[in-house]
């Protein structure tokens, strides 16, 4: 039996919660951690977890406790320093999206794990989703030929107390906005189904949220050696209408699901019949996926407590994890430098260090409100 312990006891730790439960034959939550007086005491009682025993301190929570496997669910700045302590203190962790908000605290990260022979991963949940493993089983097998174009729309919307909360809002606390904290998701997912670019541009804006120094839209492009990805990263979208949509040579395969694959007429314009063949095969593609036993974090976490136990590599790892902050900071040195940046980001690159963006990054408002904690539920993931 994996002994577990949660490290931040706000929203998305009930995520990580009750996926442990779902395998209560292998793990226990047996400790919870938050520094805010009474946070974790709240979260025990609500979710029933009366065995767990209680810290405000992470480093005596490590001290006192014989754990396998630590979640790590707080605020993103923080999120290098309390997995690098769980690593040095031999405890395997799975930390939130995003991993780190620089390439600094990543590597860092990442070289904790390897010196101690410690288990990372990083939360991608959306990769263990029935829709999305369709659409790359279907990618992978080639059937829409090479990739030409892709339009990726991490639409999400958020009013404007949203950013009212203590660690939102900032560059500091939050590490950035709407395209490190919320496109992150489909970011990871670009780079699961297409790989890494060569390239990228941005523009960057506040349309809609006085109150954050941070960006609530980007407009980027991933340049490819052949192929053009389309990123759009918002919390003003109305409706949160999410997609990936991408173009292949020979047919066009999207999430929400959709099939189109074109002929040719002798003059280059499309035939009136659609290449049916084609379509039919995606189609079986698609239809052959076997559901996934485990969705979204609990997938996530079945992985990882198997790689616990088998002492091998996660699904998601520390180097995923770190690709996807890579896109992440191109995408705001290209905005706020004005100039396409290359890819891989060297480690002598100013945006490769923390802090680099909270003197150059634009503040596009001065936060105006801090609370402590907002009500109501939060949204998990990518929406359908």
């Amino acid at each position: 039996m994996l002994a577990i312990g949660i490290i931040g006891t706000g929203g998305i730790a009930r995520a990580h919660v009750e996926g442990y439960r779902r395998f209560a034959e292998r793990c226990e939550v047996v400790a919870l951690c938050d520094p805010a007086p009474g946070r974790a005491e709240a979260l025990r009682a609500e979710l029933g977890l009366d065995g767990a025993r209680v810290y405000t301190d992470a480093g005596a929570m490590l001290a006192a406790e014989r754990l396998d496997l630590v979640s790590v669910a707080t605020p993103p700045s923080t999120h290098a320093g309390l997995t690098i302590t769980a690593l040095e203190a031999g405890v395997d962790v799975l930390v939130e999206k995003p991993m780190a908000p620089s390439l600094q605290e990543c590597d860092a990260m990442i070289a904790a794990a390897e010196e101690h022979g410690r288990v990372l991963s990083v939360v991608a949940q959306n990769r263990f989703r029935d829709d999305t493993a369709t659409l790359k089983e279907v990618l992978d097998s080639g059937l829409a030929g090479p990739v030409s174009h892709a339009q990726v729309s991490s639409s999400w919307w958020r009013g404007t107390a949203y950013y009212d909360l203590w660690w939102r809002g900032t560059w500091e606390s939050e590490g950035g906005g709407c395209t490190l904290n919320h496109a992150i998701h489909h970011l990871d997912l670009t780079l699961w189904l297409l790989g890494a670019p060569r390239a990228v541009t941005s523009v960057l804006t506040n349309a809609a949220h006085e109150n954050a120094e941070v960006e609530d839209l980007s407009v980027s492009v991933l340049q490819y050696d052949r192929a053009l990805a389309e990123v759009t990263a918002s919390v003003v979208h109305h409706g949160e209408e999410q997609a990936i949509v991408v173009q292949g040579r020979h047919a066009r395969v999207s999430q929400p699901w959709k099939v189109t694959a074109d002929l040719a007429d002798p003059n280059g314009f499309p035939a009136r019949d659609r290449d049916a063949e084609r379509e039919a095969a995606i189609e079986a593609v698609a239809a052959a996926h076997v559901p996934l036993a485990h969705t979204g974090h609990a997938g996530q976490i079945d992985d990882v407590l198997d790689a616990v136990r088998e002492r091998r590599r996660p699904a998601v790892d520390g180097a995923d994890g770190r690709r996807a902050v890579e896109i992440v900071t191109a995408i705001y040195a290209a905005g706020i430098e004005r100039r396409t940046v290359d890819l891989p980001l060297a480690p002598d690159d100013p945006y490769y260090r923390r802090g680099t963006l909270v003197g150059r990054a634009p503040h596009f408002f001065a936060k105006s409100a801090s609370v402590d904690s907002l009500p109501g539920e939060i949204a998990v993931g990518v929406r359908s």
